[in-house]
């Protein structure tokens, strides 16, 4: 059975863990603050979830799902995921993280970011556009109509794909932005950013999207 490492226990990686349990998958998540204050969440999730530190997270996904705020993304751990895709759901909010010059001056992307830190693995941008509260609710099955979809992007084809099946299990259309360099498309406060929209839709935000704002 596949074992998802999820680093960050935060709204957004709770709701992935809630998620992935109910589909068979196997999580092992951490926190900041250590696996001992996650007691009551792996309860909840129940026997296919365990807390464990980010270093052991890491090592136990079969592959990782990244959600901690930007500003702490040079802690991941680097080595115990040389090899594996790691799923990016980073936002770069400035009024958290503090400014970052390459992002506000456009050179760079949150994703791209995380791919230099972790230069042995394959960083794809996912679940970074979507209300945390939306996940659990907002998927539907594959071929449902106005059915909502979600971005990825990356350097890799293989990280890509693994995002698409992820998002058809969780009830979500793909689009596929392309590398990571293209990734700011989806990034904060872009037309694309949170709504709710089906795959052309979301292709029509895309293509509204301007590099500074």
């Amino acid at each position: 059975m596949t074992t998802i490492g999820i680093l960050g226990a935060g709204h957004i990686g709770s709701q992935i863990a809630r998620k992935a349990v109910q589909l068979g998958y196997n999580v092992v998540i951490s926190n900041s603050r250590g696996p001992e204050s996650l007691h009551d969440l792996v309860s909840e999730l129940g026997p296919r979830a365990r807390a464990a530190t980010a270093a052991e997270a890491a090592a136990a996904g079969d592959f990782v799902v990244v959600t901690i705020p930007l500003k702490a993304y040079r802690n991941i751990p680097v080595e115990p995921l040389a090899g594996k895709i790691v799923i990016d759901t980073n936002n770069y909010y400035w009024e958290r993280d503090g400014r970052i010059p390459a992002l506000d001056r456009g050179e760079a992307t949150t994703s791209g970011l995380l791919q230099k830190h972790l230069p042995a693995s394959k960083v794809a941008k996912g679940f970074n556009h979507i209300r945390w509260t939306d996940i659990l609710k907002d998927g539907t099955p594959a071929g449902t109509e106005n059915r909502r979809a979600l971005a990825t992007a990356s350097d890799y084809p293989e990280a890509a794909e693994l995002v698409t099946k992820l998002y058809d299990e969780f009830g979500f259309d793909t689009v596929n932005i392309g590398p990571l360099s293209e990734s700011w498309r989806v990034e904060r406060d872009r037309p694309a950013y949170i709504k709710r929209q089906t795959a052309q839709e979301l292709k029509d935000n895309l293509a509204k999207a301007q590099r500074t704002i």
